[in-house]
């Protein structure tokens, strides 16, 4: 195999697929980049064989072939180059040769044939949409993504796809997500999990305008502009999560998205750091905050303005759970919608976007008493 490349050109290939290598591989053929010539590209593929990535990458192909290089000792190499043409070459020992205006440099390279297969999804069912709009869904729901091993259901990202609508689901039992996307559809109804993993990797590598969605069997692929990200299914049933969103929350407030924020967290700071418990108390266009450590012998207390007709209300919340809920809102209003202090708050933006529909949910914790 031989090829010139742009260094430049070549890094930035190598950094969309150098998220797949794992750091503590347990296989030396998964710290590798595959490279394979095609038609006057370079293929890159990386895998930790639950998650894949694929770029294309323009070269001048003298020699067809492949080989698997070591990943990121390469990208490290490169990175200190300015933007030159490198040429590329492989010997009959495996050696992996690539020289520059600046030096020689070599590496041991592994057998092509060893490399594992990246998953082709054909005759997968496809889905079009915009990057845009894929990246907003994971980008508006993964954080709600839970990191308990003994749920793995919930250990990724819900997707829903219907002919009209689709739904986009994140919850760890104590936050939940779901976003109606009326601009992602499927001709035929598919419900899948990812892994967050993959759902992080697919917003750092896809640019393209345009996303192709894939579903076959255990994989999803996504696939934008040069890039391919493939990714293993989670094969579990994800819980039936409407059956825990509130359908009776007669009592509403608004309130200013980043005024509250702060608040939140400045408030929170003297909450204990066991519970992190913040109580929310709600009067007559007034929202009062506060926390207390008992163990620390510390206390705050701030008022805003707000929003609220209904009987007073007090009610206790997870500093942490709801700073993520209301950081994860665009609108600089946002309506809370409750009805006892022991059911779930629902959130949402006061205003939303044609194509979409968002509701959040924070469960309550229990109130400690303290005057």
């Amino acid at each position: 195999m031989k090829f010139s490349v742009s260094s430049g050109d070549l890094v930035q290939g190598l950094s969309a697929v150098v998220g797949a290598v794992p750091t503590k591989a347990t296989m030396p053929i998964l710290e590798t980049v595959l490279f394979e010539t095609d038609n006057g590209k370079v293929r890159l593929s990386a895998t930790d064989l639950e998650v894949s990535i694929v770029e294309n990458v323009d070269a001048d192909v003298m020699t067809e072939g492949s080989v698997a290089v070591p990943a990121r000792r390469l990208l490290e190499t490169l990175r200190q180059l300015p933007d030159i043409p490198v040429l590329f070459e492989t010997d009959d020992k495996g050696n992996v040769k690539f020289k520059t205006d600046k030096g020689n440099y070599k590496l041991a390279g592994e057998k092509a044939a060893d490399f594992p297969a990246i998953p082709a999804l054909d005759g997968g069912q496809m889905i079009k949409t915009s990057t845009e709009s894929l990246i907003r869904a994971i980008q508006k729901t993964s954080f709600a993504v839970s990191s308990d091993d003994l749920r793995p259901a919930m250990m990724g990202v819900y997707f829903q796809l219907g002919p009209e609508e689709s739904r986009v689901v994140a919850t760890d039992g104590h936050r939940l997500v779901r976003l109606i996307k009326r601009d992602l559809v499927a001709q035929a109804p598919a419900s899948f999990i990812v892994p967050q993993k993959a759902l992080n990797l697919v917003q750092k590598a896809l640019d393209g305008a345009d996303c192709d969605l894939t579903i076959s069997g255990e994989h999803v692929r996504f696939r934008s502009g040069s890039t391919m990200v493939i990714t293993r299914l989670i094969s579990e049933t994800y819980p039936n999560y409407e059956s825990v969103i509130p359908r009776e929350n007669d009592k509403e407030m608004k309130v200013n998205r980043d005024q509250m924020l702060a608040t939140v967290r400045r408030v929170s700071i003297f909450s204990s750091s066991t519970t992190r418990q913040i109580r929310l108390q709600m009067r007559p266009d007034e929202l009062i905050i506060a926390a207390e450590d008992i163990d620390m012998s510390s206390e705050a207390k701030e008022a805003i303005g707000c929003e609220y007709s209904d009987p007073e209300m007090e009610i206790g919340f997870n500093a942490r759970y709801l700073s993520d809920v209301l950081g994860n809102i665009d609108d600089p209003e946002v309506l809370f919608e409750f009805s006892t202090p022991n059911r779930a708050g629902i959130v949402r933006p006061s205003v939303q976007d044609e194509d979409e529909d968002m509701l959040m949910l924070v469960m309550p914790v229990m109130l400690n008493t303290y005057n």
